[in-house]
C-alpha cells in the first residue's frame, strides 16, 4: 500500500490532515488586511499576517490555512455520508457502495474490536518473515506481498507508455525507504532523525514481541539496509525529470540486470500482462537491490521486512501500534502535537479504499450542475487567455510555437467529476473486520491498476477523487482536471465578482494548463508522449528564463539558514507565474465586455487589485517549523507565502495595480524579472 509509483501529475498544492475550524468567506473582508504592511513591501503580510495571526495551528495538524479551511469542510461533508452509511449498513441495497463503505467505517470505528485483535491479523505474515531462509525465499515474499496489494522494497504501478501514450506499461522503481527522502540517510542536518528512526523501529518490533536487546540490533540493522539502498537512490529533484522515470527492457534484460529476481515470475504472480516488457525506471538502485539479494544476511533482511509489514499496517492495529506511528512519522518528522480524531483517521481509510466510491455520493449530495457549467465558463476563458499569450511571445520561433498551439488545442479539461464511475462490485467487506476490509479494498484497487497494464490508456479516468481539495495536470494525458471540492471559495464563488474568481480558481486553472509547459511537463507533446518539440534555440531561451525562476526562489529563506529549492519546485512556480498572467489576462477580457465593473470599486479596492488580494489569500498559511523542514526536502511546492509573492512580483500589472515604485520589495525589474510565458 505504501510503495507503488505514482503518475507524472503536477496538482496546485499538497494534500494536508484536517481539523476542525472555521472556514474561509466567500467574499473579501477587507478588515483582514494589515494596513501596518505596505503591499508593495510585502503583499503576503499587508494580505494574510492579521489573519494567521488570528488562526493558530491546531493542535492535530502540522499546518493551516485556506486550502486546510476547504479541506474541513469537505471532511464534515464526507462524514456527514459516511455516518449515516455505517448506521444501518445491513439494511443498505446488497452490494451497494452504501453498505461498502458503511462497512468500512463502522468497522474503523469500532476500537473494542479493533483492540481485541491486537496485531492478530498481521501474525501470519510475521511468521512467513521468520521462516525465510535464503535469498530466493526473500525474492518469492517480496513477490507475494505485491500480490496481496502491501508492496515492499521498491515500487510498481501501471501508467501511460512514455513513448506511446496510449498503451498502458509497468512501471517499476526505486523505494524502500521508511525516511522521507535519501537525503536523510547522510546528510547531517539530519541525524537526530536518524537516531529518532532507529528508535521507532526498535519500539514497533518490540510491540510485536521482540526482546528490547533484539530489536534495538534489528533496527540498527534496518538503518544499515536502508542507507545501502538509499545511497543508490535519486532524490527528488532527480525524480522530477522524466529521463529518470523511464527505462523501458525487456523481460529478458531486466533478468540480466537483477540476475536474483525473476520479474517474469514477478508479473505473473501480480497477473500482469507485460509482453514486450516495461520501465525499470531506476537501474542503479536495481543493482544495489540485486546485490543485496545476493549477499545480505537473511536476518537483515528479515528485520527489515519485518518492520516494514508492521509499520505497513501499524494505522489499522491496536491503540499502542497507532500511537507508536504518530509519535514518530507525525510527531517527531513534523512536530504534530496531536493525534487527529479516530473518525478523521477512519475516514482516511475510507478515502484510500474507496476514495471514489465516496466521491460519487459526495457530488449527489454536495455539488450542483450550475457550479460545473460556470467552471467550464472559466476554463475557456483561460484557455482562450493562454492560447493569446503563446501566440504573442517574443522568444519563441513560430515552429516551436505552431507544437505549443498543437498541446493547447489537446488540452483535456476536466470538472467535477467523472463521467462514468467505477464498478466496485467485485469489493466485499463484512462488519467488525478492520484490518481485513483495508487489506481487501487494498487488493482490490490494486488488482484494478495492475487490470490495466497491457490495455489502451482510459482517458476518462480520473487521478484525484472529487471531494479532494486541489487541482493537477496529467502530462501523458495532457489534461486538467479540478475536483468538485476545490470550487468553492476562496477559489471559486458564483456570487462574488469577476476579479475574486479570476485572482482565484482562475488562476489555479492557468496553472494546470502551465504545467504543459513547465520544466518537465514541456518534455511531453500533444498526446502526451516524452518527445523533444523545441529548436534548439527556444529550448536554451526557455531554460535562461527558468534558471532565473530558480535563482529568484533559491533566494527566500523558509527557516533560519534553509532556502526554498528552485530546481524542485521548479515546475509549480512556472505553473504559478504562467497561470496569474494568463488569469489576468482573462480578468481584462471579462472586464472588457462588461466596462461599469471595469471601473467598480468594491471597498475601495479596483478590480486588479482584487484580484491579487485574492490570489495572495488563496496561500494564506502557517505551518510548523519541523513540517516546513521536510516539505522543503520532499514537496515540489514552495512554502505557501512565497508563492503569495513569487508570481506578482515578477508582473508590471501588480506593480501598476498598487502604485509600487522601482526598488520596492514587490517589484522585479531588469535580468531579476521573469517572463517565460
Amino acid at each position: 500500500m505504501k510503495h507503488l509509483a505514482k503518475p507524472l501529475t503536477m496538482a496546485i498544492g499538497m494534500a494536508l490532515s484536517t481539523a476542525a475550524i472555521a472556514g474561509p468567506s466567500g467574499h473579501f473582508d477587507i478588515k483582514e488586511l494589515d494596513s501596518k504592511i505596505a503591499p508593495c513591501a510585502d503583499f503576503n503580510g499587508f494580505v494574510n499576517a492579521k489573519w494567521v495571526a488570528a488562526h493558530p495551528i491546531p493542535p492535530d495538524r502540522t499546518r493551516w490555512g485556506s486550502f486546510d479551511a476547504l479541506r474541513e469542510d469537505s471532511l464534515g461533508a464526507q462524514r456527514t455520508i459516511v455516518e449515516a452509511a455505517a448506521k444501518h449498513p445491513a439494511q443498505a441495497q446488497a452490494g451497494s457502495i452504501e453498505q461498502k463503505i458503511g462497512y468500512l467505517y463502522a468497522s474503523g470505528m469500532d476500537e473494542a474490536a479493533i483492540e481485541k485483535a491486537g496485531y492478530d491479523p498481521i501474525k501470519p505474515q510475521l511468521a512467513r518473515i521468520d521462516a525465510l531462509k535464503n535469498g530466493a525465499d526473500v525474492a518469492a515474499y517480496i513477490r507475494d506481498s505485491y500480490a496481496r496489494g502491501d508492496g515492499v522494497a521498491f515500487r510498481f504501478s501501471g501508467g501511460p507508455d512514455f513513448k506511446d501514450s496510449s498503451r498502458q506499461i509497468a512501471y517499476v522503481g526505486q523505494g524502500g525507504l521508511g525516511l522521507p527522502t535519501a537525503e536523510y540517510y547522510s546528510e547531517s542536518d539530519f541525524a537526530k532523525i536518524r537516531e529518532a528512526y532507529v528508535a521507532h523501529v526498535a519500539r514497533t518490533l518490540q510491540l510485536v514481541g521482540v526482546s528490547a536487546a533484539d530489536a534495538q540490533a534489528q533496527a540498527k540493522a534496518v538503518m544499515a539496509f536502508e542507507t545501502r539502498l538509499a545511497s543508490a537512490s535519486l532524490v527528488p529533484t532527480e525524480l522530477r525529470k522524466p529521463e529518470n522515470r523511464y527505462h523501458f527492457v525487456s523481460i529478458a534484460d531486466a533478468d540480466k540486470a537483477t540476475a536474483h529476481f525473476e520479474w517474469a515470475a514477478f508479473f505473473q504472480a501480480q497477473g500482469a500482462d507485460v509482453k514486450d516488457g516495461f520501465s525499470l525506471s531506476h537501474p542503479k538502485f536495481f543493482a544495489e537491490f540485486d546485490k543485496m539479494l545476493a549477499q545480505t544476511p537473511v536476518s537483515d533482511w528479515q528485520a527489515y521486512l519485518r518492520f516494514h509489514a508492521v509499520d505497513s499496517a501499524a494505522p489499522y492495529l491496536s491503540q499502542a501500534f497507532q500511537q507508536e506511528d504518530f509519535d514518530f512519522n507525525a510527531k517527531t518528522l513534523n512536530d504534530q502535537k496531536e493525534m487527529k480524531a479516530r473518525w478523521k483517521r477512519t475516514l482516511d481509510a475510507v478515502n484510500d479504499g474507496m476514495g471514489m466510491a465516496l466521491g460519487q455520493l459526495y457530488v449527489a449530495r454536495y455539488f450542483s450542475p450550475e457550479s460545473k457549467q460556470r467552471a467550464q465558463g472559466l476554463v475557456d476563458n483561460l484557455r482562450t487567455a493562454y492560447k493569446s499569450r503563446i501566440e504573442n511571445l517574443e522568444w519563441m520561433s513560430a515552429a516551436t510555437k505552431q507544437k505549443a498551439l498543437e498541446k493547447w488545442a489537446s488540452f483535456t479539461p476536466k470538472i467535477g467529476y467523472p463521467d462514468k464511475w467505477r464498478d466496485w462490485s467485485g469489493l466485499t467487506l463484512k462488519p467488525g473486520d478492520y484490518f481485513g476490509n483495508v487489506q481487501a479494498a487494498a487488493k482490490f484497487n490494486y488488482d484494478y491498476m495492475v487490470g490495466k497494464i497491457g490495455k489502451p490508456v482510459d482517458r476518462s479516468e480520473w487521478g484525484m477523487t472529487p471531494q479532494t481539495v486541489n487541482a493537477y495536470y496529467n502530462a501523458q494525458k495532457n489534461e486538467i482536471v479540478f475536483p468538485a471540492a476545490i470550487l468553492q471559495p476562496p477559489f471559486f464563488d458564483a456570487k462574488a465578482d469577476d476579479a475574486l474568481n479570476y485572482g482565484g480558481i482562475g488562476a489555479v486553472i492557468g496553472h494546470e494548463m502551465g504545467h504543459g509547459y513547465d520544466d518537465q511537463g514541456s518534455k511531453f507533446d500533444a498526446q502526451g508522449n516524452n518527445v523533444n518539440w523545441w529548436t534548439d534555440a527556444d529550448r536554451k531561451a526557455f531554460e535562461e528564463r527558468t534558471a532565473r525562476l530558480a535563482a529568484q526562489f533559491n533566494s527566500y529563506e523558509a527557516l533560519p539558514g534553509k532556502f526554498v529549492k528552485g530546481q524542485l519546485t521548479m515546475g509549480e512556480n512556472i505553473g504559478d507565474l504562467g497561470g496569474l498572467n494568463a488569469a489576468y489576462d482573462a480578468l481584462q477580457m471579462a472586464l472588457a465586455k462588461n466596462p461599469a465593473e471595469a471601473k467598480q470599486s468594491i471597498d475601495g479596492y479596483t478590480q486588479d487589485q482584487r484580484f491579487f488580494l485574492n490570489w495572495a489569500r488563496v496561500w494564506r498559511g502557517n505551518i510548523r517549523d519541523a513540517a516546513q523542514l521536510t516539505l522543503l526536502n520532499t514537496d515540489p511546492h514552495a512554502p505557501a507565502r512565497f508563492r503569495a509573492i513569487g508570481a506578482p512580483s515578477n508582473m508590471a500589472a501588480f506593480a501598476q495595480a498598487f502604485q509600487c515604485k522601482p526598488g520596492d520589495q514587490m517589484v522585479r525589474s531588469g535580468e531579476q524579472q521573469v517572463k517565460i510565458w
